[in-house]
């Protein structure tokens, strides 16, 4: 069975060690206890969605790009196709033109498939 909490922490987790970061830094730059951001990588506590925020903002993801992470590893779980698609609005900031920073994050989270 596919628990979510435990999804969200494992994408929270991959992006803080793919940006080679401890949990003491990013704990302290999401102003949360270190223990405590240790539970949710974990996946032993529920991150609510203002905690989800500011982890998201620490780490400088979008939290849109970790929740589709999320889904898309639900889908995967669920045995379900996933479109590999970007929706029309968001071709803009990947291609360079507008928001790098969003670009870069996307590169952060790694692919399934």
């Amino acid at each position: 069975m596919v628990v979510l909490r435990r999804e969200i922490g494992d994408v929270l987790r991959d992006a803080r060690q793919r940006q080679r970061r401890t949990l003491r830094e990013v704990s302290s730059a999401a102003r949360v206890s270190l223990g405590y951001l240790s539970e949710v990588e974990r996946g032993q506590k529920e991150a609510s969605s203002e905690l989800l925020g500011s982890i998201c903002d620490a780490l400088d993801v979008p939290m849109s790009l970790v929740l589709r992470e999320v889904s898309d590893r639900i889908a995967v779980a669920e045995r379900l196709l996933i479109p590999d698609t970007i929706p029309f609005e968001l071709t803009a900031s990947l291609d360079g033109t507008s928001d790098a920073g969003w670009a870069r994050a996307r590169a952060e989270l790694a692919a399934i498939g």
